[in-house]
């Protein structure tokens, strides 16, 4: 099936079938919740975009924002703000005046898929919405994770294997924007060591310098 021509997929986006099965199954046990593809955050003309891997089961796809409601999201607006990127303050539940300040936050994959974990057909499926997403004033793109960075770089029409992810590593891949890796702020990288707080504040010293052109 085509992917239609929109910057956002629709609530009962149909492209994804597994996704679209747990979607439902998930209306069904958690009626309250968003249940849907997530919207990106922040201004459309934002220099910095960050790109995640999918909404969280009990985080954006129950309150509907990027990295809202969950340990990743208090870790990276917590982060953001240290770095000037928000204004305005931060509710896990997402009731709350926070606003992004020349940043703009994404997903690869826009539907929360089974146990967080997207396969390859679901990353393609929404490319395009990532491609939107890519184009335009970015001077700063941060992966988080490998798949997402697989997700940019694919979206973009380059190898994998020409840029190899790695925390903190930073890439021009010639679209007009520089690409920096971070490994994903999730409560498995924290508790594991994988990831330590003062790991990604240095990852968003280098995104803002180089968003201010330092």
């Amino acid at each position: 099936m085509p992917v239609p021509a929109l910057e956002e997929p629709g609530r009962d986006c149909p492209l994804c079938p597994r996704l679209v099965a747990f979607r439902d199954a998930n209306r069904e046990k958690f009626p309250d919740w968003h249940n849907g593809p997530v919207v990106s955050f922040g201004p459309k003309a934002a220099a910095f975009l960050i790109v995640g891997l999918a909404p969280g089961l009990r985080g954006a796809n129950r309150t509907a924002r990027p990295f809202t409601g969950d340990y990743a999201g208090d870790l990276l607006y917590q982060t953001l703000g240290r770095f000037g990127f928000t204004s305005g303050s931060y509710d896990r539940e997402g009731d709350d005046d926070l606003a992004l300040v020349d940043c703009r936050i994404t997903n690869a994959v826009r539907c929360v898929p089974p146990e967080n974990k997207p396969v390859g057909a679901e990353v393609k499926a929404c490319a395009p919405f990532l491609q939107m997403e890519l184009a335009g004033s970015r001077r700063v793109v941060l992966a988080l994770g490998g798949l997402a960075h697989g997700a940019i770089l694919s979206a973009l029409g380059i190898p994998k294997n020409r840029f190899k992810f790695g925390h903190n590593a930073v890439h021009e891949p010639g679209a007009g924007f520089t690409l920096v890796n971070s490994y994903h702020c999730s409560r498995y990288n924290t508790n594991t060591g994988k990831l330590t707080e003062e790991m990604f504040e240095d990852v968003f010293r280098t995104v803002r310098g180089l968003v201010d052109g330092k």
